[in-house]
């Protein structure tokens, strides 16, 4: 195979690996993870691109301290982004299956 063929090849790949990443986002986008704390006292819904959708606080929540409720919106926000995260690994390696990436090559998208 001459070196010429070879980038050639290498484009191609780059190009495939490239719309897979953007459709793979697109879907990202799309898909919702939702978490809660505090036994559902404090819930999130989070899209895969990390974009807080919705939080609900339940009313009875309310009358308790604010330092609480802080603390249960961070641990569902929490929980939500370490869901998202393994969306997101997910999608990604979706996106450069079979493109004979070395290992740890995909986790750069």
């Amino acid at each position: 195979m001459n070196l010429q063929a070879l980038m050639q090849q290498a484009q191609m790949m780059q190009k495939q690996v490239e719309t897979n990443v953007e459709n793979a986002k697109k879907k990202l986008a799309e898909q919702e993870v939702h978490a809660e704390a505090g036994n559902g006292l404090v819930k999130v819904t989070m899209n895969g691109r990390h974009v807080v959708k919705r939080i609900n606080i339940d009313p009875s929540l309310l009358a308790d301290e604010p330092d609480m409720i802080e603390d249960l919106i961070a641990a569902a926000i929490n929980d939500a982004v370490r869901q998202a995260d393994a969306l997101h690994e997910q999608a990604m390696a979706g996106a450069t299956n079979g493109m004979g990436l070395p290992p740890g090559m995909a986790n750069l998208f």
